[in-house]
């Protein structure tokens, strides 16, 4: 029987919670979209599983919705204390077992962990270290935290991989990280999933998820850099 996929509940359509939405429904995972303003619900509606209008600071609303099946929920407002808090402590309550909060300042950090939040995140400040971790590893094109344990990163194939079938390097036995996808050089589309006999070129892109133990690993051996 083929494992149940993992539901994501985004709380707080801002530019924040929408971009996690969409990326999160890029990778094909399960999201139900919920915020107070029907415009941004209507807005992120075409991305994303389930869209819905709800007050998060509600718990019968949010229970109406189906937050307590899901798996992972994000809080994205954060700078709305308030309104963070009452959405976490339902949460809680709910039984939701992994929780992401959103928060503007460190002050608002410790409150949502105190509440129960799993992770906080402040997405200007780590903004700017995913910037300067760009600019140290050239192989690295992009990075996102999916949830606390996974990272989903897209590399530039590595030189040393090139002339050989993914079957052939077998990354997931060598190094525990799953290919996802490949972006073949010169096209746009990520082919997901990639065919294990898919020979890797040059200029290739590979969608990877992986925890952050095992990636260290590859820039640890210099394979990414």
């Amino acid at each position: 029987m083929k494992a149940r996929e993992r539901q994501y509940a985004v709380l707080g359509l801002g530019v924040f919670g929408s971009s996690v939405a969409k990326s999160l429904s890029h990778f094909g995972c399960e999201v139900l979209a919920i915020d107070n303003d029907i415009k941004c619900v209507d807005r992120i509606a075409p991305f994303t599983t389930q869209a819905v209008q709800a007050d998060i600071t509600e718990i019968d609303q949010l229970r109406e919705c189906g937050v307590a099946d899901c798996d992972v929920a994000i809080v994205g407002i954060g700078s709305h204390l308030e309104e963070s808090v009452m959405a976490i402590i339902n949460l809680k309550e709910l039984k939701v077992p992994y929780i992401i909060a959103k928060a503007k300042n460190r002050r608002y950090m410790q409150i949502f962990l105190k509440l129960g939040a799993d992770k906080v995140i402040r997405p200007e400040k780590e903004a700017g270290e995913r910037i300067a971790k760009s600019l140290l590893g050239k192989n690295i094109v992009s990075t996102f935290d999916i949830d606390g344990d996974y990272n989903v990163v897209e590399i530039l194939a590595p030189e040393r991989w090139t002339g050989h079938t993914l079957r052939e390097l077998d990354i997931r036995a060598k190094f525990g990280i799953n290919v996802l996808g490949v972006r073949e050089w010169g096209r746009d589309k990520i082919t997901v999933p990639p065919d294990a006999d898919y020979t890797i070129t040059h200029g290739d892109q590979l969608l990877l998820v992986a925890d952050a133990h095992s990636f260290n690993k590859l820039i640890e051996m210099g394979i990414v850099n």
